[in-house]
This record gives structure tokens, sequence and C-alpha cells, in this order.
């Protein structure tokens, strides 16, 4: 079994559903509370043992490569100002040299296409896919408990979590099979099955573990819905045994604005330094709003 050390970040994306903010700022680098987005997907990656991080990109988004560069100026005002706490922090979050590459996404054709793009950075060796859009909530990281199945199986892993039954057909869905140590095999994948066709509830919540077998079959695979190239219309062509991990954390999807405001708030409360006057202005606020509320519907 090949050691896991690389990770993938797909952040090409244009966030037009967070226009005019995502203008000229990546949606990647909006912030939930105090850091962005992309922050914690590379925290959480980091914490499970990734050493070398890819970010695919597109054009306008070199603030991401300077967000995970050395600021000089910035260090040394910290430092003769005395504002050690902060100046630790920054450093604590640094990648070190030789840590991280990008390359780039030159035109819009899909999450595969995408992941092929990384093909020469990843090399011959396992890696983890991790949506930028999508950031967790639990005492243990998501990808960190998805090495230790891989590390049992040696194979493709995908995290899942259950949605509404009746949602099932605006997701990737898995079919769960017997169970193997921290999680089970697959059975089968459907990208947005039909109403009442799911093989279950589970839907894949955007962190991969898989083999660099995946960029031969992306090499070959036609464009899919939407005319771009699929990672899942690649993965069921994948001649190798999946593993799926039941994540029962909290995902929050930071592509859309309602997800963004949940994830403000869901973070915010689990600091503790800020839980105590954020639970009271959330209290206060739907005090506010909820006679609002009623004024509109007696309307």
């Amino acid at each position: 079994m090949r050691k896991l050390r690389k990770a993938v970040f797909p952040v090409a994306g244009l966030g037009t559903r967070f226009l005019p903010a995502t203008k000229a700022i990546p949606k990647e680098m909006l912030t939930v509370v105090d850091r962005p987005v992309i922050q914690y997907v590379v925290d959480e990656a980091r914490d499970a043992g990734i050493e070398h991080f890819i970010f695919v990109t597109g054009r306008n988004k070199a603030v991401i490569e300077d967000h995970f560069d050395v600021q000089f100026e910035l260090y040394n005002t910290l430092a003769e100002r005395g504002k050690d706490d902060q100046l630790a922090r920054l450093q604590q979050l640094q990648p070190l040299p030789g840590q991280t590459s990008f390359t780039r996404q030159q035109v819009p054709l899909g999450l595969g296409h995408a992941v092929w793009c990384a093909r020469d950075l990843v090399g011959d060796e396992p890696f983890a896919l991790l949506l930028p859009d999508m950031i967790m909530q639990s005492e243990k990281g998501c990808l960190k408990e998805m090495v230790e199945l891989y590390e049992e199986t040696g194979n493709n892993i995908v995290a899942v979590q259950e949605c509404d039954p009746a949602e099932t057909h605006k997701y990737g869905i898995v079919g769960r099979g017997e169970s193997v140590a921290n999680g089970f095999r697959i059975t089968g994948m459907v990208e947005k099955p039909k109403p009442g066709t799911a093989p279950s509830n589970l839907y894949i919540n955007g962190r991969y573990i898989l083999q660099p077998e995946i960029f031969e079959v992306l090499s070959r695979q036609e464009k899919g819905a939407g005319n771009e190239i699929q990672l899942t219309d690649a993965m069921l062509k994948l001649e190798q045994p999946f593993y799926g991990y039941h994540y029962r954390g909290r995902t929050f999807d930071c592509g859309s604005p309602e997800g963004f405001i949940e994830a403000n708030v869901a973070f915010a409360l689990w600091r503790p330094d800020i839980n105590r006057s954020m639970a009271d202005t959330i209290e206060g606020l739907l005090r506010d709003i909820r006679p609002v509320e009623r004024r509109a519907v007696s309307r």
C-alpha cells in the first residue's frame, strides 16, 4: 500500500452564486468567521497527514497562492509591534517551503477535468481530493478518518452522509455493502438518480481518496452532464473497489449563500472566545425578525 501524501484542491470555479462579491475575490477566499474557506479545507488535509497541497486554479485566483505564501512585511510589522500571538498563529498555518503547487485549468470543463489537470503533480501516487466549497465540523477530521480506512483497504475511498430520501436526485448516491473497518464496501454509485431509484440515501459529500489510475480513465472520459467531464462517470469505469466512510459530523456547502451563512454561525458558536456573545446576538436577531415574518405573512 502506497502512503497518502498528496491532496488536490480544485479552486478554479467562478463563484457565480456570490456575485458581485466574487467579481474580484475568489469564492474560496470568502471568510468564515476569520479564516478563508480554503484555509479550513487545507487545515483538514494537514491534520490528516497530507504533505503536498496541489491547487488547480484559474484566472484571477493568484490571491490564493499569495495567501499560502510568506508575507515578510506583515510578519515584520507584527514582530515589531509585539503581536506575538497573531504572528505565531500565522506561522502555524503557513505551509513549509515546497509543500504547495499550483496548476491552471484553462477551460471550465468540470470536476473530472480539474482533477486530470493535476496528473503530473500527483504522479503515480494515491491522492486525496477535497472540494473547497465543502467545509466540515467535527471533533475528528473527515479526511483523517478516511485515511484510517484507506490504511486498512488500500483502495479508493469516498466520504458519504445521509440526506433526505426525497432529495437523493440532487446528489451522487452510493449503495452500501458489508462493513469494513470503520467503513463499508460500496456496491454501486449513481449520479443524481431518478426519484425512487436510489440504492440508499448516502450521498458523496466532497471528500475522496483516489488511486492514480483514475487519470488514465479521465484521459478517455467523454463529456457528460452539463457538457463537462464528470468525475463520477470516470469513477464508475475504474476497475478497482470503492469503500465508503460514513461521516457523521456537519458539512456546510459554502458554495451557496445559505450554506455560507450557516457555516459562519456554526463556526462562530463553536469558538469559545466568541460563543457567548454570538449566541446572545443570534437570539436577539431572531426575536427581531419573527415579528417581521408574521407581518409579511399577514399581508
